[in-house]
């Protein structure tokens, strides 16, 4: 039995080093990063250039469907995020809070920008009903109008809006 118990325990050992360190165990610390430097990379550089109390950062460099290349990066330190008034962002983050917007967000960066386009998305609902999901949008900064009767999201706010996607997964 105790063999087995062993065995068991240097399998499960070998599969968990093979799947690499978790970002997020199970109880939401995150791990130290010594466990792996390489997956904490950011983190590492990001604790080299900012003394304690520290800041929050996100980064990205993405490529999106339409082949548009876009590299941001923007940070605040933690004095800065922890004084602000959190409730100005509750327009934005609101904006952001239903199904048709985030829908809508996903098709104009896989390039549907158009009213029209948008229409032949199920789901979507009305010319009238898109374009006051559109509005909303705008008014917040998630989308701009670069021409005439086309939408896209701002090259500030597109790492933004897949930081914010990536920061809900669990």
């Amino acid at each position: 039995m105790d063999n087995r118990l062993e065995e068991l325990e240097r399998r499960i050992a070998a599969l968990e080093s093979a799947a690499g360190p978790r970002l997020r165990p199970d109880d939401g610390e995150v791990l130290p990063a010594g466990l792996d430097p390489e997956a904490f990379f950011a983190l590492a550089a990001l604790k080299e250039r900012v003394p304690p109390p520290g800041a929050v950062l996100y980064t990205g460099s993405v490529t999106l469907p339409n082949d548009r290349q876009i590299d941001w990066q923007y940070g605040r330190t933690t004095p800065e995020v922890l004084e602000a008034d959190w409730s100005q962002r509750a327009s934005a983050l609101a904006a952001l809070g239903n199904p048709v917007r985030l829908t809508l967000l996903r098709e104009i960066v896989h390039g549907r920008t158009t009213v029209s386009a948008l229409s032949a998305v199920e789901g979507l609902g009305t010319s009238g009903q898109i374009y006051h999901h559109l509005r909303q949008l705008t008014a917040e900064g998630w989308l701009h109008s670069p021409g005439r009767g086309s939408f896209a999201v701002p090259p500030t706010r597109v790492v933004a809006l897949l930081a914010i996607l990536v920061a809900l997964e669990r």
